[in-house]
C-alpha cells in the first residue's frame, strides 16, 4: 500500500511565493484530472513516442462501463465505472504491474439520472492524495475511500436534472474537496472536509441553461491561489479556502466542458460551442471581462470538448471533428489548422516538448508543436469494435495508460523507439 503524506510545497509564480499544504504526488504519479499539476504536463523525459501491438504490457476487461480517465498513485490506478446502466456506481483499483483488479468497491445503487449517449454515468476522474481516493458520480454523490476501498464517507449533492448527465471531476486542495455541482435544476461550487464529507463551504454559480462538465483547476495566481471553473456564460475564479468570487470573465460563445488552462501567467480559455478562445490574467476582482482580458481570438473550428494544452509558447486546440489548430499563447494569434483525422474528445497531454492527442478510436497522435504542424507517430490500438475512447491519457514512469469504455491498456515504447 502506498500512503506516504508529502506536505508543505512551495509554488514559485513570477518572484512570488504561495505556500500550499497538499498532499504531494510523488514524480511519475497522476493523482488527479488532467495530472499533478491540473494542465495535462508529466515532467517525465521517458514517456513513449511509439507503439504498437508489441508494446502493450497488459490489457485489462473493466466491468460496466465508463470514461474517467486513469488516476496513478504508486503501483495503484483508480477508475471509476457505472454498472446495469447507471444503477450501480462503482470505485476500481488496478495494479499497474499486472493489471490485475486489486478491489472493487460499489459506493451507490439506485435508479439513475438521465445522462446522454456520449457521456453515461461513470464519466468524472477520482482524485488521490495517496490516502484516500474521492470519486464523483452526479445523482449517485461523491464518495471517498481509502486505497484499500474501505468506504470513509459519502455525500449527496442533489439530483442532478436534465438529460446530459455530469463529468465534472472532484479537485482536492489542502483538506478540502472541491466539486462542481451544475445541472439543469442546480448551480454550485461545494468544498467539503476530505477528512468527513461535512460542506465547508457553498458558492452559488449563475443557472446554467444545460447544466455544466468542466472541472475546477487550482492555480497560483501572484501573492494568491485561485480555483477557476468553466462555465456556460464564461470563467469564474474563487478563493479556495472559502469560496468567495473573485473575478468573472465572460466567454464567446455556451458550453462550459473544456477545463481552464493556466500557462504563461495566462487562464486559456475553450468553451464547448464554436466561438472565440481567450485568454484572462488572474488575479482580478469583480467582472473583469473589460479589464483582464488579454486577447480573444476568433475561432470557427467545430464543436469542442477536448481541453486546450499548452506546450512551450503553443497552444492547441482539438475540436470533435478532428480539426488541430495553434496558436501562440502570448498574442492569441493563429499559427496554423490542420484536419487530423478522426473524432476527439479526450484532452490530450504532454511531455518531453511533445504532444499526445488520443482520438475516440485509440489512435493517438504526437505532435511537436511548433508554427506548423509537425506529426511526429501515429499510433493505434487493436481495439474491440465496441471501445471508444473519451478518457484522457495518463502517464506515469515510462509507461502510458489509455482507457476505453471497456478496457484499460498499459503502453511501453514500441523495441524500434
Amino acid at each position: 500500500m502506498i500512503a506516504n503524506q508529502r506536505w508543505s510545497t512551495v509554488f514559485l509564480w513570477m518572484g512570488c511565493t504561495v505556500w500550499c499544504a497538499s498532499a504531494l504526488a510523488a514524480e511519475g504519479d497522476w493523482p488527479k484530472w488532467r495530472g499533478p499539476s491540473g494542465d495535462g504536463h508529466s515532467t517525465e523525459k521517458t514517456a513513449p513516442v511509439r507503439w504498437d501491438d508489441t508494446s502493450i504490457i497488459w490489457r485489462t476487461e473493466l466491468p460496466g462501463d465508463g470514461q474517467s480517465s486513469p488516476v496513478i498513485w504508486g503501483d495503484r490506478i483508480y477508475l471509476t465505472t457505472a454498472l446495469e446502466s447507471g444503477r450501480q456506481r462503482v470505485v476500481l483499483c488496478v495494479d499497474r504491474r499486472s493489471g490485475n483488479i486489486v478491489w472493487q468497491q460499489t459506493v451507490w445503487t439506485g435508479e439513475p439520472e438521465a445522462s446522454h449517449g456520449m457521456n453515461g454515468w461513470a464519466s468524472a476522474t477520482c482524485a488521490t492524495d495517496g490516502e484516500r481516493v474521492v470519486a464523483f458520480f452526479g445523482r449517485g454523490g461523491l464518495h471517498c475511500l481509502d486505497v484499500e476501498g474501505k468506504k470513509l464517507w459519502s455525500k449527496d449533492l442533489g439530483k442532478f436534472g436534465g438529460p446530459w448527465g455530469t463529468g465534472a471531476s472532484p479537485l482536492i486542495v489542502d483538506d478540502l474537496v472541491i466539486q462542481n455541482c451544475e445541472a439543469e435544476d442546480q448551480a454550485s461550487v461545494t468544498a467539503l472536509n476530505k477528512r468527513t464529507g461535512e460542506v465547508v463551504w457553498q458558492t452559488p454559480r449563475d443557472v446554467p441553461q444545460r447544466g455544466g462538465w468542466s472541472s475546477p483547476v487550482l492555480i497560483a495566481s501572484g501573492t494568491r491561489r485561485e480555483v477557476v471553473l468553466n462555465g456556460f456564460n464564461g470563467v469564474t475564479s474563487y478563493d479556495p479556502a472559502s469560496g468567495k468570487k473573485l473575478w468573472f470573465c465572460k466567454s464567446f460563445a455556451g458550453r462550459g466542458e473544456p477545463t481552464a488552462t493556466f500557462g504563461h501567467g495566462l487562464v486559456l480559455m475553450v468553451n464547448g460551442l464554436s466561438g472565440d478562445i481567450y485568454a484572462v490574467r488572474p488575479g482580478g476582482e469583480g467582472d473583469v471581462t473589460e479589464t483582464q482580458m488579454a486577447w480573444h481570438t476568433p475561432r470557427k473550428a467545430g464543436r469542442d470538448q477536448p481541453s486546450p494544452i499548452v506546450v512551450g509558447d503553443v497552444m492547441i486546440v482539438v475540436s470533435m471533428d478532428g480539426i488541430g489548430c495553434a496558436y501562440d499563447v502570448v498574442s492569441g494569434r493563429e499559427l496554423w489548422k490542420e484536419r487530423l483525422g478522426g473524432r476527439f474528445t479526450s484532452s490530450p497531454i504532454a511531455a518531453n516538448g511533445l504532444l499526445y492527442i488520443q482520438s475516440d478510436s485509440g489512435e493517438t497522435i504526437v505532435i511537436k508543436p511548433g508554427s506548423q504542424l509537425s506529426i511526429v507517430s501515429r499510433n493505434a490500438l487493436p481495439t474491440a469494435p465496441s471501445e471508444i475512447f473519451r478518457a484522457s491519457l495518463a502517464l506515469s514512469r515510462g509507461q502510458m495508460f489509455s482507457r476505453s469504455n471497456k478496457a484499460l491498456y498499459c503502453l511501453t515504447s514500441s523495441k524500434g523507439q
